[in-house]
Formats: C-alpha cells, structure tokens, sequence
C-alpha cells in the first residue's frame, strides 16, 4: 500500500540530465583557453613564485577541461551519434589526453594547448551539428 502511494503519478524520460541547451563545449574551451594563456605567462615570467602558481592554476583548468568534455561525452553524446559519428571515441581520447597528464596537466608548451583547442573545436562542430538536427 505504501509503495503505491509512493508512486509517481506521471514518469517522464529525457536522453539528458535536463532539457537540452544546458550542455555546451563552450565551458571546455575557456578552460583550455585559460591553460594556453598561464602556459604563456609562465613562460614570459622568471620569478619562481609566480611561475608555482601558475602551474598551480594551469593544473586546476587542465582538470576542469575534462570534466567539461567527459560531461559532454558521457551524458550528452548518445549512441545514435556513434553511429553518425564514429571518431567521437577516438576525439574526445586524443582531446581528454591533452588536457591530462600527457598535455594541458602536465606540460607547458603551447603546441600542447592549441592541439587540446583544435581537439575541442572539431567536438564542438560535431555538437552543434547534432543540436541542429
């Protein structure tokens, strides 16, 4: 008896956590933009402290960069865009390596950064186009 009045009265169901709109690649790219620029700083400034923190920092937006791709891959991206997209698995790899300890985490060179950016641009092209159709 308790379970039936427990009961929702309607079930609902979504392919996301909310409707759609709230995600976006955009928050992953200002936070790889972010680990270019202190990679720059870094390299333009001698004083040790300095450069401590911007690792520092540097490390804290390479860790938020995957979170804002894994978000997209795991709870946006659906199998139907597998199957029209087959080098998803393969992108958001290469471009959640880059922003770890092989790049954005663990590096200073801007080559790193920019591979990360253009990682995050080709998702981002796919993204809208699945938000278009």
């Amino acid at each position: 008896m308790l379970a039936r009045l427990l009961r929702p009265k309607q079930v609902a169901s979504a392919h996301c956590d909310l409707p759609c709109g709230v995600y976006d690649p955009a928050q992953a790219r200002i936070e790889a933009e972010s680990v270019k620029a202190i990679m720059e700083k870094y390299a333009a400034n001698e004083d040790p402290v300095f450069r401590t923190r911007a690792l520092i920092i540097k490390e804290q937006r390479a860790e938020l960069v995957k979170h804002h791709l894994w978000v997209l891959w795991t709870d946006y991206f659906k199998p139907h865009h597998l199957e029209k997209y087959p080098q998803l698995h393969q992108l958001f790899w290469e471009a959640t390596k880059l922003a770890g300890a092989a790049g954005g985490k663990g590096t200073v060179d801007v080559a790193q950064a920019d591979e990360l950016l253009a990682k995050i641009d080709e998702i981002s092209k796919i993204f809208w186009e699945t938000k278009a159709a």
